[in-house]
């Protein structure tokens, strides 16, 4: 049973780990942007959680200095897409290459992504819950 739940919403968990990750990328690159040599970073999204879902993905290496630590093998992240710099548009004097309007963009753009991945789960477990109530 806990399979099928899994399997079910597992692409809206990966897709929401990603924007999640995405986010805080995006956030760090607008809390530097007065930071001189500051390079501003983002990831591929599409190709990030095709990576992620890819059976046979090389899962990213873990070290471990306990037996109770969570296992290596099953953590899955950003993986083989690596954070990528932004070219600027406009070269600063100091070398930062945040551009605002292109972070303040791509962070609201994700943030609504975000919240309609958090929209569609919530809808599928509705529909689940639906099911279990009319099944009893």
């Amino acid at each position: 049973m806990i399979n099928k739940l899994d399997k079910f919403l597992g692409f809206q968990q990966n897709a929401l780990n990603m924007r999640a990750t995405r986010q805080t990328m995006l956030a760090s690159n607008i809390a530097n942007a007065d930071t001189p040599n500051f390079k501003a970073r983002d990831f591929d999204f599409s190709k990030a959680l095709q990576n992620s879902l890819a059976p046979g993905q090389t899962n990213v290496g873990l070290n471990t200095t306990s037996a109770k630590h969570i296992n290596p093998s099953s953590f899955r992240s950003i993986g083989s897409s690596q954070a990528q710099y932004r070219i600027p548009q406009q070269p600063s004097a100091d070398g930062n290459t945040v551009d605002m309007d292109t972070e303040r963009m791509q962070f609201a753009d994700n943030a609504l992504r975000y919240d309609a991945g958090l929209t569609f789960v919530s809808g599928q477990i509705r529909s689940l819950l639906s099911a279990i109530r009319e099944g009893n």
